[in-house]
């Protein structure tokens, strides 16, 4: 048996203690590894570093030895006990949907995060105990038993997160006689009703998009912040998001933001959690597992979460297409497309892909994979006839590989498109997936077969239009995020997190577009704090203009009427 027993000693200090008990040792030592990455986040996380104290004790309480061999690999020295307790503690600070938070109100577990593992027992079953107060309710996947909780593998305990709280607040609709729960964690005042009946409308389009669903129930966990907030993690049969503010959560963009995340992570069930490519079947917890797919497992992903959306009727073609848009723009405002393909940054997401890292160096297997997706669905419709489209491909995945348990290749990807479109692809993937060719002439192309024009208005700040830099608030005074390469701001020698304190001698009060626009026809001097150094930086007139960072905008019109249009609703929904 391996058993864990969670508990708080001081809420406020953040730490979650575990007693974990091992039993039928048979061997002089005995390995405890601790995770370096968790799933659906392709980074390594190092958690070992929130361990503060590990101690070891026989079956008779006495302390055993211990060395570490590696940053997260324990060796204890059994002495002969055929039964070892470890205990340590885990500090967790901060809160999202892949971490793990403690708190007065609350014991939220990600086990990947700090469950120590025997990788030689990994199949065996792992118990959890929740030692926590008795008005306290539990929100997991897992089989409960009061507040014990099971888990038939070390695998499936990893991929379930644990809400424990007296706030919690639960639902549940169905679809296909399977259970979907919708669970809230924080202040908030959830419209279930509304919720239920958008959520019913897209989990029937996905389980019909898939034809089944491959587990027998689910959970949406919701950690609701009182802050602006926008994140979630895929698991096998549920989905931690974490949303806010709070008190926006029935409205406006905190709800769209609601709908289009848990669309994406219910797709993530299909696409990852059993479709998977062949470097990541099984997970390896101990290193990266480097993939070249990211475009596959996310930008499929992020592309079938929106269109499912609009093809079940729970978003509009507006919302729709403002989504894509949103899409769009990351896209061309990203110069590090033309450095390192969307393949080759699926593998530098183990390096730096959740951050902004070196400026033009890598490009986003979400927003890049989308457009990709889009551009292969709309492509193979075309080239069968309109008899098949990216579907086809996502089945045969599911069927080929993700039921059987098998890892797909690069190669069978390619393959599989061709087999549906009856077309070769090889000059796509080499232009698109593999290499920084430039996406805008094959997006043209495959927007006007849908009836749909894909326009660029310059930007309405100068700034970004004129000279070619894009800033952020930071109190008054505006944070310089982005230049353009070899435009104006990057002429004269900006540089990016430079502070931009005046124009033309005037002190910034949240007015720096409106003085930029104001002296657009003059010389602009722009006063800066660069690396903590008063400097003062001159743009010239631009007699030339270029237009930097357009915003691209989908044009539509009677979509309803356009033949390619209405196949491509048909053949997604």
């Amino acid at each position: 048996m391996i058993h864990y027993k969670a508990y708080l000693k001081k809420p406020q200090s953040h730490y979650i203690y575990i007693d974990l008990t091992i039993d039928k040792i048979e061997s002089s030592t005995l390995d405890l590894q601790l995770p370096a990455w968790r799933p659906g986040r392709y980074e390594l996380g190092n958690f070992a570093k929130n361990i503060k104290r590990v101690d070891a004790f026989d079956t008779n309480g006495k302390p055993l030895p211990y060395i570490k061999l590696t940053k997260d690999l324990w060796q204890i020295t059994t002495n002969g006990s055929t039964t070892v307790k470890v205990t340590y503690s885990y500090h967790t600070s901060e809160i999202n949907a892949g971490n793990c938070y403690a708190d007065e109100t609350q014991l939220y577990i990600n086990p990947v995060h700090l469950c120590l593992y025997v990788p030689q027992r990994m199949h065996e079953e792992h118990i959890l105990e929740l030692d926590i107060p008795n008005d306290y309710k539990i929100a997991t996947s897992l089989k409960k038993d009061g507040k014990k909780l099971t888990a038939f593998s070390f695998d499936e305990l990893a991929d379930s997160p644990v809400f424990a709280s007296s706030q919690i607040q639960s639902q549940y609709y169905e679809v296909n006689q399977i259970k979907f729960w919708i669970h809230f964690l924080g202040e908030c005042k959830p419209d279930f009703e509304k919720l239920k009946t958008d959520f019913i409308k897209f989990t029937k389009t996905q389980i019909n998009f898939w034809q089944g669903f491959p587990v027998n129930e689910y959970h949406f966990l919701f950690q609701v912040l009182p802050y602006k907030h926008y994140h979630g993690v895929e698991h096998q049969k549920s989905t931690v998001i974490a949303i806010g503010p709070g008190y926006h959560l029935n409205k406006g963009k905190t709800y769209e933001d609601i709908l289009g995340v848990s669309s994406h992570e219910l797709f993530h069930t299909w696409n990852i959690k059993y479709i998977r490519p062949t470097e990541m079947l099984p997970y390896d917890f101990t290193k990266e597992n480097y993939a070249r797919t990211g475009f596959v497992y996310e930008g499929f992903t992020t592309y079938y979460g929106d269109v499912l959306l609009l093809t079940s009727g729970v978003f509009t073609q507006a919302q729709y297409f403002e989504t894509l848009e949103e899409r769009l723009n990351k896209h061309f405002h990203n110069y590090g497309r033309f450095n390192l393909s969307v393949a080759h940054s699926s593998f530098e997401t183990w390096l730096d892909g959740y951050v902004s890292g070196a400026p033009y160096r890598k490009t986003s297997i979400y927003d890049e994979g989308n457009l990709v997706a889009f551009m292969l669905d709309v492509l193979i419709m075309k080239h069968s006839q309109h008899q098949k489209g990216l579907r086809d491909v996502c089945h045969n995945l599911y069927q080929q590989f993700g039921q059987k348990n098998i890892g797909y290749t690069e190669m069978d990807i390619i393959t599989l498109c061709e087999q549906a479109a009856g077309v070769s692809f090889q000059k796509f993937f080499e232009n698109y997936v593999y290499g920084t060719e430039d996406y805008e002439p094959q997006l043209m192309s495959c927007f006007e077969y849908l009836g749909l024009s894909l326009t660029k208005k310059s930007s309405a700040h100068v700034s970004e239009s004129v000279f070619g830099f894009k800033t952020a608030d930071i109190g008054f005074n505006k944070k310089i995020t982005l230049i353009a390469p070899y435009s104006p701001a990057w002429k004269a020698n900006l540089s990016i997190g430079d502070e931009i304190l005046a124009v033309n001698g005037y002190t910034l009060k949240n007015d720096f577009h409106e003085w930029m626009t104001y002296f657009k026809d003059n010389t602009i001097q722009l006063t800066i704090s660069s690396n903590h150094q008063l400097k003062t930086i001159q743009l010239p007139v631009q007699e030339k203009q270029h237009s930097y960072f357009d915003t691209l905008k989908i044009e539509h019109k009677e979509l309803k009427e356009h033949e390619h249009f209405k196949k491509w609703m048909e053949l997604n929904s």
